[in-house]
C-alpha cells in the first residue's frame, strides 16, 4: 500500500470540480438540443399543416373526403414517423434543415444532424475522461481504491453512471437521457464535496479487505444501471401521459418530448437493463454475507445497511417478477422502478450518515 499523498488528494479535488464543470457545460449542450429540437418541430408542424392545407385546396370538388384524408394522412405521416419511433423532424419535411430522424422504437441510430446533441456528448466525454482522472488520483493519493466512504463513492457513482451512459450511446441512442443522466452526475458531485467532502486517510480496518474491491465495485456498477433505468422510468411517466392527452385530443404541451421514444420502447429497455443490474444486486448481495462473515464471524446480522440492501433486492425482485408474470405493465411498471431507485439513494444517503451500526462508513 501506498502511503497517503495529500497532494494526489489536491490534484482529485481539483479534476473533481473541472468536471462538474465540464458536466455544467454538457448539460446546457443536451438542453439546447432539447429545446432546439422541438422548435425545429413545431416549424415541421406548421409546413405540414401548410401542405395539407394546399393540397386539399387543390382537391377536386368531387373527390370528397377520401381525398383530403388521404392528404392528411400523407402530412402526419411526415411529421410523426412511423409507428414506435421518437417523433423526430425529416430532412424533407424542413427543406433539408432538420434534424433528421435518429432512433425508432428500438433507439438504433439513422441518418442526422444535430450538432448540438453531437456537442453535448463530446464535452461530456471530457469530462468524464476529467472525472476519471479525479477518481485515479483520489486512489493514488489513498493507495487504495478509491470508495471507502460517502465522498468516494458518490465520485465514484458518478463517474461510473456516464461511463455507463456513454457506453450504451454506441449502440443505443439514448441521448435524450443526456441531460437527465448529467445532471444527476452534477448533483452527486456537489453533494459529494458539500455534504460528504472528506480527507484522503486510510480504511478502517473491517475495510481493509480484497471483499472491498469485489463487494462495492459491483454495488457502484448496478447503482449506475439503476440510475439509467430510474431516469427511463420518470421519462416513460411523462411520456405516457402525453400520449394518453393527444388520443384524447388535447394540445401537445411538451414538444421537447418528441425527441423521446414512445413509453413502450422506454420501458422495455429499462426492464432490460433493471434484470442486468438486478442480477450485479444479488451478487452485492451475496458477496456482502460472505464478506460479513469474514469480518464479523456472521453472514447475516439484522444490520441496518444489510436490511435497507435486502429491501432494495426485495422491491426490484418484485418489480422484475410483476411485470414478467402479473401483467404489471406501463406507470405502474415505471412507478416500482422509481421505488426501487428511491430505496438506493436511501441506502446510501440516510442510512450511511443517520443510523449507527457496523457499517457506518460514511466518512462523517
Amino acid at each position: 500500500m501506498f502511503p497517503i499523498n495529500e497532494t494526489m488528494g489536491q490534484y482529485s479535488e481539483l479534476f473533481m470540480l473541472l468536471a462538474a464543470g465540464t458536466y455544467t457545460v454538457a448539460f446546457i449542450a443536451f438542453a439546447w438540443d432539447l429545446a432546439k429540437s422541438s422548435k425545429t418541430l413545431r416549424a415541421v408542424d406548421l409546413k405540414a399543416a401548410e401542405l395539407s392545407g394546399a393540397e386539399a385546396a387543390r382537391v377536386p370538388v368531387g373527390a370528397g373526403v377520401g381525398a383530403s384524408s388521404a392528404a392528411v394522412d400523407r402530412a402526419d405521416s411526415d411529421v410523426a414517423g412511423p409507428v414506435g419511433r421518437a417523433e423526430r423532424p425529416t430532412s424533407s419535411v424542413s427543406g433539408g434543415q432538420g434534424a433528421g430522424q435518429t432512433a425508432d422504437g428500438g433507439m438504433r441510430y439513422g441518418a442526422e444532424r444535430r450538432v448540438p446533441a453531437r456537442v453535448a456528448v463530446a464535452v461530456t466525454v471530457l469530462g468524464a475522461a476529467i472525472h476519471a482522472a479525479g477518481v485515479l488520483t483520489r486512489a493514488l493519493g489513498a493507495g487504495r481504491v478509491p470508495w471507502g466512504n460517502m465522498y468516494e463513492f458518490l465520485t465514484t457513482g458518478a463517474f461510473v453512471a456516464v461511463a455507463v451512459f456513454l457506453l450504451v450511446l454506441i449502440r443505443r441512442d439514448l441521448r435524450f437521457l443526456g441531460t437527465f443522466v448529467v445532471g444527476l452526475a452534477i448533483i452527486m458531485l456537489v453533494a459529494a464535496s458539500v455534504a460528504y467532502w472528506t480527507p484522503v486517510g486510510h480504511l478502517v480496518p473491517a475495510l481493509q479487505s480484497y471483499w472491498l474491491i469485489i463487494h462495492v465495485s459491483i454495488a457502484v456498477l448496478s447503482s449506475a444501471l439503476f440510475t439509467l433505468t430510474f431516469a427511463m422510468s420518470a421519462l416513460q411517466l411523462v411520456q405516457s401521459h402525453r400520449q394518453k392527452t393527444i388520443a384524447a385530443g388535447g394540445a401537445d404541451k411538451l414538444g421537447f418530448m418528441r425527441l423521446v421514444p414512445n413509453a413502450l420502447s422506454l420501458e422495455n429497455l429499462s426492464y432490460r437493463i433493471n434484470a442486468i443490474a438486478f442480477v450485479g444486486w444479488t451478487f452485492t448481495l451475496m458477496f456482502g454475507a460472505i464478506w460479513a462473515e469474514k469480518a464479523w464471524g456472521r453472514f447475516w446480522g439484522w444490520d441496518t445497511k444489510e436490511v435497507w440492501t435486502f429491501v432494495i433486492w426485495v422491491v426490484y425482485a418484485g418489480y422484475l417478477h410483476a411485470r414478467a408474470t402479473r401483467g404489471w405493465t406501463g406507470t405502474r411498471a415505471a412507478w416500482l422502478s422509481i421505488v426501487g431507485y428511491l430505496c438506493v439513494v436511501f441506502n446510501f444517503t440516510i442510512v450511511n450518515q443517520f443510523f449507527n451500526g457496523l457499517h457506518s462508513y460514511s466518512g462523517l
